[in-house]
């Protein structure tokens, strides 16, 4: 089955082989997925990582996909109302995902999703001078993100962190947290909380000529919330989309 899912995704996504190893390596689980079959084999198929914000329970829905023979069936409406169901039943206060084109957003409205975050994305180059980090342990991220979070933000921790740890690296600075990549060319970072302004000078003390920083802000939309119970909040910052 896992060969088969692998195969689902390589079809789907524009991901390097490094990125789909992590992920059947460390964050994959049969508990946290769900997929249509035809003749035992995955056509359809979703996954998610528990999070949390205001001590509620979430499912950051991810990866739903749908093989390209199958694509116009109905399939992922399906997989998903089914996901909605057992993530009820299970106790989720909500669902949340990230669309991976802007026209999805119309898709996922049909089931009730609403956008919930905005962020801003910087783009620059290097600064003249650089400004003080150091890389810090998957655990140390963990711990000061919580620190670092805007007020509404979501909790993302479990098998998140160490998927991200297959091709991401952890910086802290004075007044900064960053996870990012990088690349020879271009550092592309998940998420800069903290001082945003420091991005010049956090190019100049990796050495990388430009990067991209997501950061809390107003620029475009970007998660979107499915409440299951009346309990589930509403939250204000989702930084760690698996992209």
């Amino acid at each position: 089955m896992i060969a088969d899912l692998r195969n689902l995704w390589i079809e789907a996504f524009a991901d390097t082989q490094e990125t789909i190893d992590a992920f059947f390596t460390v964050a994959f689980s049969d508990t946290r997925a769900e997929c249509i079959l035809e003749n035992g084999v995955p056509v359809s198929a979703l996954y998610w990582f528990d999070c949390q914000c205001y001590d509620r329970k979430l499912a950051y829905i991810y990866a739903v996909a749908t093989a390209k023979a199958y694509r116009g069936k109905g399939l992922a409406h399906r997989l998903l109302e089914e996901t909605h169901g057992i993530l009820q039943k299970q106790g989720y206060s909500g669902g949340i995902l990230v669309p991976s084109k802007p026209e999805l957003f119309d898709f996922y409205r049909q089931f009730g999703y609403e956008t919930t975050t905005t962020v801003a994305r910087i783009s620059c180059e290097q600064g003249v001078s650089s400004v003080p980090l150091r890389e810090i342990t998957p655990a140390e991220y963990t711990r000061l993100r919580r620190v670092h979070l805007p007020e509404g933000g979501v909790v993302q921790e479990g098998q998140c962190v160490p998927f991200l740890q297959g091709y991401c690296k952890f910086y802290a600075g004075e007044d900064f947290l960053l996870i990012c990549e990088v690349l020879p060319e271009e550092l592309r970072a998940q998420e800069l909380l903290g001082n945003a302004q420091a991005a010049p000078g956090i190019l100049r003390a990796l050495n990388c000529p430009k990067g991209c920083f997501r950061t809390p802000g107003k620029d475009s939309d970007f998660a979107m919330c499915l409440p299951f119970r009346a309990d589930c909040p509403e939250p204000n910052w989702f930084g760690l989309a698996l992209d």
